[in-house]
């Protein structure tokens, strides 16, 4: 794959949007971490009144081999139930894009099915989910391209069809299990630190998911962020990756939802650095190994909700706030107007 080029952001007029917005009728500081999201979107769009008002959730779906294994409480006939009830408009992650004015579509990265046409569905599978990573690779190398590839187009197209911002979200079932591996090795972090319960399992299930992926790791000691993926990698995940490369090619921003997107954001960032100047991690989530994994990219997110359903739905509550940090700097008057009576 020809990766798309991303340029890294030009801080040169930092120090001006830094001044602008400590000349704001408020105390110095006043709107604290607000305000360097404001400074930073600032820089993402290279003027000081962005706006980010049309914004696009792809929830992007794919199933994995892993759940072979037993690694999730759940069959991996939920990932099909769910895209259903995300067309249909019916899940968590529908009923906030509408509460937040986004707008939602679901991208068929590897669903171990046929799916229906949907006007919601971009149909832009692989293949019908990942081999089992706990046996072998879980993907071939031109299937990481393929998935790769595919993300950056989808959007790239959401910019071309005049969307601002966009936020990653996920549905399937074993995606954890490969986001642990995923983190384990290019964070790098300790195996059991990446581990954590996912959809909900008992002392037994999660004792059975930290051994299938123990198996799974010492399978093989890839570390180069590539041959990770296609190791251990979902399809969802590569490309969301994907996704993430093109949008900061098209110097469009990204909400990094929460454990899934992030070991997207991960891989996107450990194959291109600059990437991580495009990023803006919603929440912290309270999937175990996030905390692990925000430490690794060092960022810094901004709500703490103690969610971990995916789906987007941390990325699309942290909408707002992106929006009322732009509008900081677009909107809100001076206090050298404010004294003058320049309202």
């Amino acid at each position: 794959m020809n990766r798309p080029a991303i340029t890294p952001l030009d801080r040169t007029n930092e120090a001006a949007y830094r001044a602008l917005v400590d000349g704001k009728a408020k105390p110095l500081g006043a709107l604290g971490k607000v305000e360097d999201l404001a400074i930073h979107l600032a820089l993402v769009a290279g003027r000081p009144n962005p706006n980010y008002e049309r914004a696009l959730l792809l929830v992007f779906a794919g199933d994995h081999g892993l759940t072979e294994s037993g690694v999730s409480a759940y069959p991996s006939a939920v990932t099909v139930a769910m895209v259903a009830t995300l067309l249909a408009g019916r899940a968590s992650a529908n009923a906030f894009a509408r509460a937040v004015g986004a707008e939602v579509k679901v991208v068929d990265a590897g669903v171990a099915a046929d799916l229906a046409p949907h006007p919601l569905l971009i149909d832009a599978k692989v293949r019908k989910g990942t081999r089992n990573a706990a046996l072998g690779s879980a993907m071939t190398a031109e299937e990481v391209e393929s998935a790769l590839a595919r993300g950056a187009a989808i959007a790239r197209r959401a910019k071309d069809d005049g969307f601002d911002i966009l936020a990653l979200g996920e549905m399937g079932i074993g995606n954890t299990a490969s986001a642990a591996l995923l983190l384990h090795r290019l964070g790098p972090a300790d195996l059991p630190d990446c581990i954590g319960p996912g959809a909900g399992h008992d002392a037994e299930g999660m004792a059975r998911k930290r051994a299938v992926l123990e198996t799974a790791a010492a399978r093989t000691p890839v570390i180069e962020p590539l041959q990770v993926a296609a190791q251990f990698g979902g399809l969802e995940i590569l490309m969301m990756a994907g996704a993430i490369l093109g949008a900061a090619s098209e110097r469009v921003p990204v909400l990094i939802d929460g454990f899934i997107v992030g070991a997207a954001a991960l891989l996107a960032i450990r194959l291109d650095p600059a990437a991580a100047d495009y990023c803006i991690f919603a929440h912290r989530s309270a999937e175990r190994g996030h905390e692990v994994m925000l430490t690794a990219l060092g960022a810094e997110p901004l709500l703490d909700l103690s969610l971990r359903l995916g789906e987007g739905t941390g990325a699309l509550l942290a909408l707002p706030l992106v929006r009322a940090a732009a509008g900081l700097l677009a909107e809100v008057a001076s206090l050298d107007d404010v004294l003058a009576g320049r309202l």
